[in-house]
């Protein structure tokens, strides 16, 4: 999508935020400690079902339960990081750190990669490592293997394995920090580590002094905090792309990259089916979220309104929907930063150049 207004020109924000009324930055603490209290309970509720159900559809059910309220959770939690829900940034830190520990997020780590390097540079080649696509050459150098995984993480079935790979292991667990935030994040990933290790140990106990085995032991940990960790996975990897990943969503060189075209051309506003919201917090209105951080997430909506009344036509606008999410995975698989545009497996093959042969 190209916009035409000045401000396009420019690449500051400054038009954009001044568009902002004062009203979307209202955050009474009541309302985020509500939120937070509610998916809470909600967690917790699934939680002690998973302990003492012990029907296998039953539990299934209930998996799948948890792992959307896990993400309710998550995206309070993740207000929180960006300072929208609470002024007080003390409270803030408490919630958004109890909100990621049933995510097995950690705090600092998400910080760093989320608010500092994604919001910071979305959609810029070589900065934003959230869905950054490969180019045609990067791709075809990969050996088979690693080109079989890239197919798996990019397509609609593979997007919580892309989030756990790409995402939550490459880039918090396993990764080096620089120094200045290395021992706040150091410190945030042994308490998840640690929170891991005593919930795990609390369900073996609790299972084997019932008289089970330790075979069913596994499975009531595999349950409560295996597979909903798994399917929460799935839903934040299904959500990100859906928020950054589409033939009309434009990745830019360095040198053209600016503020206005990263934030406001470079993600989405989806509308969500109604009652949706009860799990996904506003989230899919993602553009104004991207404009600025501040904005609660249930001022999202009001924020987008007043978005789309300074730069009609300026924003990607449309209902959110599972065909559209199915074709961009199969229509966005590489990325042509000379062209500006993407590109499919096939596509990528027919526009390589072949080699001249060696006299």
């Amino acid at each position: 999508m190209v916009s035409t207004t000045p401000e396009y020109q420019s690449g500051s924000l400054k038009p954009v935020l001044d568009a902002l009324p004062d009203t979307v930055y209202d955050n009474p603490t009541w309302r985020g400690l509500a939120y937070f209290a509610r998916d809470l309970a909600f967690y917790l509720a699934a939680m002690v079902a998973l302990v003492t159900v012990t029907n296998v559809v039953l539990d299934l059910l209930l998996v799948v339960l948890a792992s959307w309220f896990i993400a309710a959770l998550f995206i309070v939690g993740h207000d929180a990081a960006h300072g929208s829900l609470f002024k007080s940034p003390r409270l803030g830190r408490i919630v958004g750190v109890l909100s990621f520990l049933p995510s097995l997020h950690v705090y600092e780590g998400w910080v760093l990669g989320h608010n500092r390097i994604h919001h910071a540079f979305t959609v810029r080649e070589g900065y934003d490592f959230v869905w950054h696509p490969l180019t045609p050459d990067q791709y075809f150098a990969l050996s088979r293997p690693q080109r079989l995984l890239h197919r798996l993480e990019w397509s609609w079935a593979g997007t919580g394995l892309y989030y756990l790979h790409r995402v939550w292991w490459t880039k918090m667990m396993v990764a080096r920090f620089p120094a200045r935030w290395a021992r706040a994040i150091h410190r945030d990933r042994a308490l998840v580590i640690g929170v891991v290790v005593l919930a795990t140990s609390a369900l073996v106990g609790i299972d084997l002094s019932r008289g089970a085995s330790l075979g069913a032991a596994s499975w009531l940990v595999t349950r409560v905090i295996v597979l909903p960790f798994v399917g929460f996975s799935w839903i934040i990897g299904w959500a990100v792309h859906v928020h950054h990943v589409a033939p009309d969503i434009r990745w830019w060189r360095r040198a053209d990259w600016t503020k206005f075209k990263a934030q406001m051309e470079g993600t989405t506003v989806l509308r969500a089916p109604k009652g949706a919201n009860f799990f996904l917090h506003w989230i899919m209105v993602h553009v104004p979220h991207h404009v600025d951080m501040r904005v609660p997430m249930y001022h999202l909506e009001e924020a987008a309104a007043a978005i789309e009344a300074a730069f009609p036509g300026t924003v990607i606008d449309k209902k959110l929907s599972w065909r559209d999410f199915v074709s961009n995975t199969r229509a966005c698989k590489l990325y042509d930063f000379d062209a500006g545009h993407w590109l499919t497996y096939a596509a990528a093959r027919g526009a390589r150049v072949p080699l001249a042969p060696t006299p």
